[in-house]
């Protein structure tokens, strides 16, 4: 007979209570000082990791820092465990909130500009590796290994805050919100089976079996999810609706989101994948019917989603405890190093204009407007944790030094806190429409 499971020891959880809560106050003050500014509350919450990590409390109270963060493993865990959740939880919500008649209007839009928001930055990035000097190379690359990886790390978007920046803005319900989700989602697809690739080639060495694997696993995914998950999903929720107990499809919902990310996981991709393909098929059944024009018919008088819950405590709780936690990682203390604060503003201006110039004009190739074109070039430009966990991943393998892990870090939050407010500039020039307001009246009640 198994033995039970050892209670968390008192010490680890005073700990752990006293880091939820601290981070959590911290990023929801933070959060509601960057709107009062102006800007997304997401610059606020990413912003806290930074400040109670090494880069600024690390240094200023190093004794208490190590007290409250100590570098143990199992604490670690805990708070990792935590911003797992809240990413997952952030996506899903995300993909609930997707409007499949803008998926099926302007796919290949999305594509056309993804292919050039991936493509022209991987290029640049490729080429700014084998220009770097050798200590930004870690361990187990060599110069064309470096040089991949700085391609993948500045091609990437993050959903996540991308997701969390278009929601703080209001902007999700809008056409361009609902377009750069979609081409985020075909950016970071690729980008995340190029990373599998190369970190393969870095660790055990790349076959054209390993990639055909990786290739296949995804496609299967997304055909098991179409043909399979969608009936189960919509069966498993309708149920849930019928239940007289508060909170059922909520809960539903979240074990569909975590079994989702698990099975994307177990096929050695990312879990965010699975588990935004987890929220699409929720807001399949959750989404109001549609007129025969494919828009949303405005909700009832009174109605409200049994889900809205969900995405209330997702977005004030969970969403600001992972973009804190992801800045827990970050040390900026490295950037006092003239070679190190050089090449990270030459590095930070190649993405930039790599993620822009790619996204405008895969834009303009699908017939969108100016300002379409600056908004997508703008969001896709926001890389946020995702980078970050790309530069965690190269730091572990061995690809990065922890000078190069320091810029692709800084990258990930500069493009970050530029991009909200390029987007307003640039949706202050899109018209609205009434299909938006009718979208916005459907997500009100959800």
């Amino acid at each position: 007979m198994p033995a039970p499971l050892p209670p968390l020891p008192s010490h680890q959880l005073l700990l752990f209570l006293l880091q939820v809560g601290l981070l959590l106050a911290t990023a929801t003050v933070l959060g509601r000082l960057a709107s009062r500014l102006g800007m997304p509350s997401v610059v606020g919450e990413l912003l806290t990791g930074v400040l109670l990590g090494p880069s600024l409390l690390g240094t200023v109270a190093p004794d208490f820092w190590a007290w409250l963060f100590p570098s143990l493993p199992a604490q670690a865990f805990m708070l990792d465990a935590v911003g797992q959740v809240g990413v997952l939880l952030l996506v899903g919500v995300t993909g609930m909130h997707l409007d499949r008649a803008v998926m099926r209007q302007r796919g290949l839009t999305a594509v056309t500009v993804s292919a050039g928001g991936l493509l022209v930055p991987l290029v640049l990035g490729v080429a700014t590796g084998y220009l770097l000097p050798e200590t930004f190379q870690g361990a187990n690359a060599d110069r064309t290994v470096l040089a991949a990886f700085f391609g993948v790390a500045l091609a990437v978007s993050a959903i996540p805050v991308i997701a969390k920046t278009l929601s703080d803005m209001g902007l999700l319900h809008r056409d361009i919100g609902q377009l750069i989700v979609t081409a985020a989602v075909v950016d970071d697809a690729g980008a995340w089976f190029l990373l599998s690739l190369i970190s393969a080639l870095a660790t055990t060495g790349l076959t054209l079996g390993a990639a055909g694997l990786s290739l296949a696993s995804l496609a299967g995914f997304v055909a098991v999810a179409a043909v399979l998950g969608r009936p189960l999903v919509t069966a498993l929720m309708r149920i849930a609706e019928r239940s007289t107990v508060p909170g059922t499809s909520a809960a539903t919902a979240v074990v569909i989101i975590f079994g989702a990310a698990a099975g994307s996981h177990a096929l050695h991709l990312e879990p965010v994948f699975g588990a935004f393909l987890a929220g699409i098929l929720i807001g399949t059944v959750d989404q109001p019917p549609h007129e025969p024009a494919g828009l949303p018919v405005p909700p009832a008088e009174g109605r409200r989603s049994p889900l809205a819950p969900l995405r209330t405590t997702v977005l004030a709780v969970f969403a600001p405890l992972f973009l804190a936690t992801a800045g827990l990682r970050v040390d900026l203390t490295e950037l006092t190093k003239p070679a190190v604060f050089f090449a990270a503003v030459g590095v930070l201006a190649v993405a930039v204009i790599g993620k822009f110039a790619g996204a405008y004009l895969g834009a303009r190739l699908g017939r969108l407007g100016h300002w379409e074109g600056v908004a997508l070039g703008a969001g896709l430009n926001a890389r946020g944790v995702v980078e970050i966990i790309v530069a965690s991943i190269g730091l572990r393998v061995g690809i990065f030094s922890t000078a190069a892990y320091t810029i692709v870090v800084l990258v990930a939050v500069a493009t970050s806190i530029m991009a909200p407010p390029i987007l307003r500039l640039a949706v202050s020039h899109l018209e609205s429409t009434p299909e938006e307001f009718r979208r916005l009246q459907a997500q009100g009640a959800r």
